[in-house]
């Protein structure tokens, strides 16, 4: 079959703004815990785009650790291309794709740093081969093979053996703010579902949502 033809309908729900509720973190939940109900393969994945100093684009995925009214959290190795980016630029997209439940959910906001407490409180958390990968991975640098990875990370967990593996001072997390949060819902002759929320801009303290059809 020719990629153009690739195509299938979409009929497993349709949404309705009286069937939404009126804070976005909360439809959130709903459809994050139909994800993990589903048994989704990497239901808390998400693509995270940035943009660098001369405008160009680039994405990738990173896992949702957090969310609440006050944003979505990741974490990463703070000397990489990401966390360069957006140094430069901290407007970003995180973008959850659950095709399965003919989903997705986008959203846009700024990344501000998360403090060193909670970066330390949950790289403590982490499985301890987690822990000795960060150290051993300097994310986004050129390498000549992966023998310099297992190198790396077999002298860093001689290093500690027998002590508690601490956070690096280069590994970090972002927490993006909700400046607007769009869920779409696939629908018949591709008439989709999509319902774009932004807060009221004269109430950011306790927001009220604004809460709008888009046309598919």
């Amino acid at each position: 079959m020719a990629i153009e033809d690739n195509r299938r309908e979409y009929n497993f729900a349709t949404m309705q703004r009286d069937s939404m509720r009126d804070d976005p973190i909360d439809q959130f939940r709903i459809w994050l815990d139909a994800a993990l109900a589903a048994d989704l393969p990497d239901p808390t994945a998400m693509c995270l785009a940035t943009v660098d100093s001369s405008g160009h684009p680039s994405q990738r995925m990173v896992l949702l650790k957090e969310f609440g009214d006050d944003g979505f959290v990741f974490f990463t190795n703070l000397k990489s291309r990401k966390a360069s980016e957006i140094i430069g630029n901290n407007s970003v997209s995180l973008h959850f794709s659950w095709l399965s439940l003919e989903r997705q959910v986008v959203i846009r906001g700024d990344a501000e740093l998360l403090s060193r407490e909670n970066v330390d409180n949950y790289f403590r958390g982490r499985p301890r081969t987690s822990q000795i990968g960060a150290w051993a991975s300097r994310q986004s640098e050129v390498i000549t093979n992966r023998a310099v990875l297992e190198n790396r990370y077999a002298r860093i967990e001689q290093r500690f053996a027998k002590v508690a593996v601490p956070t690096p001072e280069f590994w970090g997390g972002y927490r993006v703010s909700l400046e607007s949060i769009e869920f779409w819902q696939g629908g018949e002759q591709r008439l989709h579902d999509r319902f774009c929320y932004t807060p009221d801009v004269l109430n950011r303290t306790n927001p009220k949502w604004n809460i709008e059809r888009l046309a598919p």
